[in-house]
């Protein structure tokens, strides 16, 4: 893939994800995380390659059955739209409605259960516009979750939060991964929060490189390196029997 008639920016990149697995998606800025999920999802149109969805190429899939399958969570922003919680997470049942069908009691019992699911049912009647970074995100999350589907893809989830609200969102990804068997596919800026929490990892790399498979295979010094520019030194660390992986970044490599 390449933007309009600029050389290509993703060349020969290939990797997949079973079900109930969490793959992340990590690399600096601008070398085009977020441009593969979009490419990934249909929005943006691969030069060449295709998109299968349970062996089935993503363009002969209606949309709205596409979109019963795959959920989305962009970058969180402030909001500036005067929905309630409640309301923000109904527009997940879109896909689910006919063009000019309004939501019913089915689909308000789903969106409801969906913010119980993420813990943000106090949030329901609250405004958009007065919740906090991580408020909206957990909302967000909700709304994706309404529509009850197999593959959850979210940009850069934590971005922006502090280590309490990282946290809730990472254990939420866990859980959702272990109880509902979804599939998750993550952007992160945190190779520390993949190593956490996926089992794959597709690191991109300066002049359309990657490297793909298991995390803990993947995420290493060299990798690291050669991805960011930056000197790292990996270890494991144990806290009340629990084996914790750390990422320390060192130096800057010297060009």
């Amino acid at each position: 893939f390449g933007y309009g008639k600029e050389k290509n920016i993703i060349e020969n990149i290939s990797f997949r994800i079973g079900e109930g697995s969490i793959l992340s998606i990590l690399g600096s800025n601008g070398i085009g995380k977020t441009t593969v999920l979009k490419c990934m999802m249909g929005f943006l149109k691969w030069r060449c390659g295709k998109s299968l969805l349970n062996g089935q190429d993503i363009e002969s899939i209606p949309v709205n059955k596409l979109w019963q399958q795959i959920a989305y969570v962009p970058q969180a922003k402030s909001s500036t739209f005067s929905f309630t919680g409640l309301e923000m997470v109904l527009i997940g049942r879109s896909p689910h409605l006919g063009t000019f069908a309004q939501p019913g009691e089915r689909d308000m019992f789903f969106a409801q259960n969906a913010l119980r699911e993420v813990g943000a049912y106090y949030l329901k009647d609250r405004l958009c516009s007065q919740m906090s970074g991580g408020e909206l995100q957990l909302v967000l999350i909700a709304r994706s979750l309404a529509g009850n589907p197999n593959l959850l893809i979210l940009d850069e989830p934590e971005s922006g939060l502090d280590f309490k609200n990282q946290l809730i969102i990472l254990e939420l990804i866990k859980k959702l991964t272990r109880e509902k068997r979804l599939s998750v596919v993550i952007n992160t800026h945190y190779p520390m929060h993949a190593l956490q929490i996926s089992d794959y990892t597709l690191i991109l790399n300066k002049g359309c490189g990657y490297v793909y498979g298991d995390t803990k295979r993947i995420i290493n010094e060299k990798n690291m390196r050669a991805a960011f520019d930056v000197n790292v030194y990996i270890d494991t660390i144990e806290v009340n029997n629990v084996v914790y992986n750390d990422i320390i970044p060192l130096s800057l490599v010297n060009n």
